[in-house]
């Protein structure tokens, strides 16, 4: 029996041990021979290492589901090389992009909080200019829309404070702005919005922020208070009134079920209904102490359930449609552990497309009870 690193395993070999996450949750048999799917499914619940047994007994391996919305590929794929079936996150994270990204993204958010400090401590002004180029510097015109999500979701394991998060909402707003054609003051003017619309959260213990067990009642308020802490704290800097509406509002719904004000549609600055979307969609897509982080597709699917009672019809659809567009013909893994491609998007449900297996034949995932549960 030897340990490897989850980076260095390979398909063909076998588990020693049950192979578990760190709440329990068993993911892997042992005895069991590893494929390129599994190890997928190892890297995606961030297992770090696995005992491995030198002797090759392989358990059964289980059949494919016998599920109705499985059809036969009009052409046979052939199987995919080693090379290009290698983990996209891993690839990924290994390249020097991703690299450099990694590292002015942790500067730029030590930028952040190095702001916050010095605006709350000294009563100064918030240097926008500032915050907002090197914000904007984070990504390059040379990257996708699919490139930027790729970077942003595969920092998660890396930085996920709240100064992270508030400049994956800015850099997530403003690539919604440019989908909604928005002129670049009105982009920049979004992209500050995201950066500070949670600055209220300063004004909160960081025992009770970080909080993994149960709330108490009084810790609860104080959450929910921090959309009106930060508009305190903004409302008499140099800002542009979204901005300032953006901090207050952000929690908000267009149904009247958001906080902490209970507004309407109507009633909420245009700004904040955008950075409310950014704000869920990087929120859902981080790790829990509850729940792995969710995928795009999960999170699609969690918005179609609600979206447009909750959110700016407009808005949210235009989000949802460029965000499953972004991973067509991505490779995916299926909630049963198999993986497939993404073929045909599903414009009734977003979050269902036409997916292909690796032996050629496809399922059409509204027609099934599988979903999407990871990109590989």
């Amino acid at each position: 029996m030897k340990e490897y690193q989850t980076k260095d395993l390979l398909p063909g070999m076998v588990t020693a041990i049950p192979v578990r996450t760190k709440r329990g949750q068993l993911i892997i048999n042992p005895n069991v021979e590893l494929t390129r799917t599994l190890i997928s499914r190892l890297e995606f619940y961030g297992i770090a290492s696995v005992q491995i047994t030198e002797n090759k007994q392989v358990a059964t391996p289980m059949e494919t589901p016998k599920d109705p919305a499985y059809f036969p590929a009009k052409s046979p794929v052939s199987a995919p090389s080693p090379v290009s079936d290698a983990s996209y996150s891993q690839k990924l994270k290994s390249s020097p992009e991703f690299q450099r990204f990694q590292v002015d993204f942790t500067l730029r958010s030590q930028d952040l909080k190095n702001c916050f400090d010095a605006y709350l401590s000294d009563g100064g002004t918030v240097n926008k200019e500032e915050l907002l180029s090197k914000t904007i510097s984070l990504v390059s015109p040379k990257q996708t829309t699919l490139d930027v999500f790729d970077m942003l979701h595969n920092m998660r394991q890396v930085n996920d404070s709240t100064y992270a998060h508030s400049l994956n909402v800015a850099i997530i707003s403003r690539i919604i702005g440019k989908w909604l054609h928005f002129s670049n003051e009105e982009l920049d003017t979004l992209t500050l919005a995201g950066l500070l619309h949670d600055i209220g959260k300063t004004k909160i213990p960081d025992e009770v922020l970080n909080k993994d067990g149960k709330l108490t009642d009084e810790e609860f308020q104080m959450i929910r208070n921090h959309p009106k802490y930060g508009y305190d704290i903004l409302k008499s800097q140099p800002l542009n009134s979204h901005i300032k509406k953006a901090a207050l509002m952000h929690h908000e719904r267009c149904d009247g079920s958001g906080y902490p004000m209970g507004l309407t549609m109507e009633e909420i600055d245009d700004y904040a209904l955008i950075i409310a979307i950014a704000d869920v969609y990087d929120a859902m897509t981080a790790a829990r102490s509850y729940r792995a982080p969710l995928c795009p597709f999960e999170v699609i699917a969690e918005f179609e359930k609600d979206g447009l009672q909750k959110y700016k019809p407009k808005y949210i659809l235009t989000f949802l449609e460029n965000i499953a567009n972004a991973y067509q013909n991505n490779r995916v893994m299926l909630s049963d552990g198999t993986s497939a491609r993404i073929v045909l998007l599903n414009h009734r449900r977003l979050s269902k497309p036409l997916v292909q297996l690796d032996d050629g034949a496809c399922i059409d995932l509204e027609k099934s009870p599988l979903y999407i549960k990871a990109i590989i």
